[in-house]
């Protein structure tokens, strides 16, 4: 994905691909697949590319105040210097950061959470899938904290998940009362307190309960630590964890 805001070309949306999207192995499918989808829909969009740095968000919710506005203030002045207006986002700790905190130092920007853009696209009939792929598939979704008590995105992935499915079943704890993953607030990197039971344990065994094929998750935390509980199980050959874009390229044949 080329910078082609440098080039001197004006997109309607910037694709904010985040340190995860951009960096983590497994997450950078995610990217390519949501660019998949956005090509497909003929959607004018570009990346920064090289000049894409942190939000800030981490060095935030880990305490340092000064870190976190040096790299917001960066940010903003980048967008500014190429009118930036709207943001399209997968990460759902960078839609938060954007859309809730960024204002506060002047940074103001039409955010849009990739799901929510996803949605809105299959309801207007753009975004045709084809419903035997997963239509007899087990699927249980699990709630991004920042996605959903943070900003009230609870339905448009359910309302994706069954123009894809006929079998999604909810955890016990969903939607509100869902079970964090265990990385919010700067916990992907520190390790448990002694004694304590993982976080991402629980909530894997809550999601085994279902007894689903696929683990549907919209976040690269949730989706790190729900593999990482997979694999703890032993499961990681018999139950697959997508994300809903992933899930989506593959009904359109993409």
């Amino acid at each position: 994905m080329a910078n082609l805001v440098a080039r001197g070309e004006k997109p309607e949306y910037l694709f904010w691909v985040g340190c995860a999207g951009a960096f983590d192995d497994r997450y950078r499918k995610v990217s390519r697949a949501f660019t998949k989808i956005l090509s497909h829909l003929d959607v004018s969009f570009a990346v920064l590319g090289k000049e894409e740095s942190c939000t800030g968000d981490p060095a935030r919710r880990a305490g340092n105040e000064m870190l976190y506005q040096m790299q917001a203030l960066q940010n903003i002045e980048l967008f500014t210097s190429y009118g930036i207006q709207k943001i399209l986002t997968i990460c759902p700790h960078c839609y938060n950061i954007f859309k809730n905190e960024y204002p506060d130092l002047g940074g103001t920007y039409e955010v849009i959470n990739y799901l929510v853009f996803l949605d809105q696209a299959m309801q207007d009939g753009k975004l045709k899938v084809d419903p035997s792929i997963f239509q007899d598939a087990r699927v249980t979704y699990h709630d991004p904290c920042y996605l959903g008590r943070s900003n009230n995105i609870y339905d448009e992935p359910r309302k994706i998940l069954r123009q894809l499915t006929r079998n999604v079943i909810e955890m016990e704890r969903h939607k509100s009362f869902a079970l964090c993953c265990g990385a919010g607030g700067g916990q992907y990197f520190k390790e448990a307190e002694k004694g304590e039971k993982e976080i991402y344990m629980e909530r894997t065994e809550e999601a085994l309960r279902t007894d689903p094929e696929i683990i549907a998750t919209a976040c690269p935390f949730c989706m790190t630590m729900l593999t990482d509980g997979l694999k703890y199980k032993n499961k990681e050959e018999e139950i697959k964890n997508l994300d809903l874009a992933e899930m989506i390229v593959q009904a359109l044949g993409l």
